[in-house]
């Protein structure tokens, strides 16, 4: 296949974007009416697809939303023609009010101001110049007087009726025109929707999965952004048109409904509206009380808009940043005008939509994305680079903000050696390895200095040893620092050569524990050599092995006992875990148990009452445990509920192996303290864990640990309270994660959950109040349903 040179490529790139934009700037006439016919279908979509729930079929439903929009216009037409006219009809009666304002405006304007003087000087000093000049001028030519020049008006003749006619229609032509093809394209796009969806799925092409969710991305986001955008403009419009008939401005709801409309325009938008309210409350008032009014209701509805009710209702919805909008509403304004201004937003959202799913145009989503084009450790890299290490300090110091320094180091530290290494032959210069060595020197200086460890009493107990490069001794330091703030008595010493004169001067008498860092993605020999003369030397000494580039075929196989040390690590945080497990402290000194919340007695009761405690919703939890297990394709997922005191598995499917079977997990009940479901309920959020043993959480807590368990992640089951009764959670015997997507999907299978728990609930209420008659008087339980045995 043919390779085009990247000279070429920027060319060809260069002349399809210009080949594109004229093409959106010449077809202008029939893309604008198009594109504004999808838009509207976006709008309109959901109320046709909710009359279709309701029995209709969509073409009767496509002409009940027609009907009803082309009502709702031209009502709201009639109103404001109404308006208007009654306007117009008022606005000859506040002349004298004009005349006297401008009036004294003109005289405040030509009253004495604090440079009249000097103007006034440099006004004689013109006029004498310009005087000298005509005195030596040549002088006129003697003659015959000039005859005075007669003054010509040409008239024109006033337009005839019919010609007032034709003008009108030719200037109303082209907006009717407009109005009706986007018209006919908003019924056939509602019409034909799934068949239009269809063609463009196909036109798309690749992955169908990534093409569907570009395009339900894309109708989400524009939907959102639209109805928000209707929700925002009528909070605003609404309180203008009340407040402005408070004040007594005439015309108060033309103009509020004006404002609202509006500020479907970007930017410019609210300032047009706000222009005809205020020239009203000038000249209307003789005084000036009103005009001050209005002025602080719209400063008043612009700041409660824009800093609390936009924000608030928002959020994320389009994911543009606010220079890509800026940007977004320049460019469709100068190729379609008013209209492109309009559309502008929803328009980026669909190049940004693109771009996110589509490689090819990747750039797209970094141009006009909202997201940080960078995260966290790559910005402190990057400016590590550029020798700004004060920035570079400033970043890493907003990220300590909450105080735990182990997670920063294992976040950003680790994270910016490993691209210091990464880099260390492939791109980077001498001058770019001296600069982050330098900075991450003076970064680590500084949050040394911000949170200070204490001094330890004695020798140290743990000693770590940069195992071959810099950056290794600057991980030692990030872990000795980590480990004197967890309370061992920790001590650093630099790399070097591994010599026996070198093992001799690390001085590691009385030490129980060396921590060795190695960013070589293969430290086999070097770690090997390490360990065998540290033993042959001080045999007492646990060893353990950093390893922050480990390959996976590393991390796979038993590597501390190969490489002869006594575990092996890849963050700091199970470093400080595997310390203290070598040192002696119990396992379970290390496991976090879940803290209870405070409504626990309310949200218990909601668990006895939601009927998630009947054997009958077992069938229930079953199939929901195993669907999630398909879906995500992990070996177990469990539906558990968290009582007083226990975790009760109510629903499982799958094993962990063969010798394992799910079954052993049905109805098996767990202490509430060792449970990682109980860390869902009392954070009220999804866990993701992707690896327990190495989680200072939980890599402490022996029985998940004996039953082989490293990847967890539990969605919380929620009642229509918003009380966490259980979790529905996955698990898996090797490390993992979930994209947010998949969060998401989780989240929403959960919900799915409990509303087929509750509508089962409700069935097994009623058919129990059925039964009662005909039975005998039964005393139940507070769980839905459930009938106690009568005595003996």
């Amino acid at each position: 296949m043919l390779k085009l040179v990247p000279e070429i490529r920027l060319m060809v790139g260069l002349v399809a974007s210009a080949v594109l934009i004229a093409g959106l700037y010449f077809g202008r006439d029939i893309l604008m009416p198009l594109t504004f016919a999808f838009l509207l279908g976006f709008v309109l979509d959901p109320l046709v697809g909710k009359l279709k729930r309701w029995g209709l079929p969509r073409g009767a439903a496509v002409v009940v939303v027609m009907a009803v929009a082309l009502m709702a216009l031209g009502l709201t037409g009639l109103f404001l023609g109404q308006q208007v006219s009654s306007l117009s009809a008022e606005l000859p009666t506040y002349q004298s009010n004009i005349r006297a304002k401008l009036h004294s405006a003109s005289a405040s304007l030509r009253a004495p101001g604090m440079f009249d003087g000097v103007l006034k000087t440099f006004d004689v000093v013109r006029t004498e110049v310009e005087t000298g000049a005509r005195d030596n001028a040549a002088p006129a030519t003697k003659g015959t007087a000039r005859a005075a020049a007669m003054r010509v008006q040409v008239e024109d003749t006033p337009p005839s009726p019919m010609r007032r006619a034709i003008d009108w229609f030719e200037a109303a032509s082209g907006p009717l025109a407009s109005a009706g093809i986007a018209f006919i394209f908003v019924v056939l796009v509602l019409l034909d929707r799934l068949d239009l969806r269809d063609r463009l799925l196909r036109l798309w092409g690749g992955s169908l999965q990534q093409s569907t969710d570009a395009m339900d991305e894309a109708g989400r986001r524009i939907t959102r952004y639209l109805a928000l955008q209707l929700v925002v403009n009528l909070s605003y419009g609404l309180p203008m048109g009340v407040g402005l008939w408070l004040i007594g401005v005439p015309g108060a709801f033309l103009w509020g409904a004006l404002a609202a409309l509006m500020r479907f325009v970007p930017y410019i938008g609210p300032m047009i509206s706000s222009v005809f309210p205020i020239a009203l409350a000038f000249a209307v008032d003789p005084g000036w009380s009103m005009l001050l009014w209005t002025i602080s209701l719209i400063v008043a509805l612009e700041l409660l808009s824009n800093n609390l009710i936009e924000p608030w209702l928002y959020g994320n919805s389009t994911g543009l940043s606010a220079i890509s909008l800026m940007v977004a509403a320049t460019f469709w304004t100068a190729l379609w005008g008013p209209l492109g201004l309009i559309m502008s937003t929803p328009l980026t959202v669909c190049l940004l939509v693109i771009g996110r799913h589509l490689p090819r145009l990747g750039f797209l989503d970094v141009l006009l994305g909202s997201r940080p084009a960078f995260d966290t450790p790559t910005r402190i890299y990057q400016r590590l680079l550029a020798g700004d290490v004060e920035e570079a300090i400033e970043l890493a110091s907003a990220s300590v903000e909450d105080g735990n320094v182990i997670a920063c180091y294992d976040e950003l530290g680790v994270g910016i050696l490993r691209m210091a290494t990464n880099d260390h032959t492939s791109a980077s210069t001498a001058e770019h390895r001296h600069r982050v060595l330098k900075g991450m020197e003076t970064l680590l200086d500084a949050i040394e200095e911000q949170h200070p460890a204490a001094e330890p009493a004695g020798r140290p107990r743990v000693v770590c040893i940069g195992g071959k490069w810099e950056v290794d001794n600057l991980a030692a330091r990030m872990l000795t620092h980590a480990m004197s703030l967890s309370g061992h008595a920790a001590a650093f010493r630099p790399a070097g050569a591994v010599s026996a004169d070198y093992v001799a001067g690390l001085d590691l008498d009385d030490v129980h524990t060396v921590c060795i860092s190695y960013f070589s993605p293969e430290p086999q020999v070097q770690a090997r050599r390490f360990c065998h003369r540290l033993h042959r030397r001080w045999p007492e000494v646990r060893i353990v092995l950093a390893l922050w580039n480990a390959t996976p075929a590393l991390q796979a196989e038993d590597s501390g006992d190969a490489l002869g040390a006594a575990a092996f690590v890849t963050s700091v945080g199970e470093a400080v875990l595997r310390t203290a497990q070598l040192s002696g402290a119990a396992l379970g000194a290390s496991f976090a148990a879940a803290l209870t919340p405070s409504d626990d007695e309310e949200r218990l009761a909601a668990l006895r009452g939601s009927g998630a405690l009947d054997a009958r919703a077992k069938p229930i939890f079953d199939v929901a445990a195993k669907r999630a297990a398909d879906i995500f394709d992990v070996p177990m997922a469990l539906v558990a509920l968290i009582d007083e005191h226990t975790q009760d598995v109510r629903g499982a499917f799958g094993s962990l192996s063969a010798n394992d079977p799910g079954s052993r997990f049905q109805d098996s009940r767990l202490p509430r303290e060792l449970s990682v479901c109980g860390h869902v309920v009392a954070g009220n959020r999804t866990l993701v864990v992707p690896d327990i043993a190495r989680d200072l959480r939980f890599a402490g807590n022996q029985l998940l640990v004996d039953q082989g368990f490293h990847f967890y992640a539990g969605a919380p089951l929620r009642d229509a309270q918003g009380y966490v009764l259980g979790t529905l959670c996955l698990l898996d015997d090797t490390p993992r994660t979930l994209s947010r997507r998949e969060v998401r999907l989780l989240e929403a299978m959960a919900d799915d959950l409990m509303a087929a728990l509750h509508a089962s609930a409700v069935a097994w209420s009623e058919s129990c109040a059925d039964a009662a008659p005909a039975s005998e008087p039964s005393t139940s339980t507070s769980t839905v349903g459930q009938l106690l045995p009568k005595p003996a």
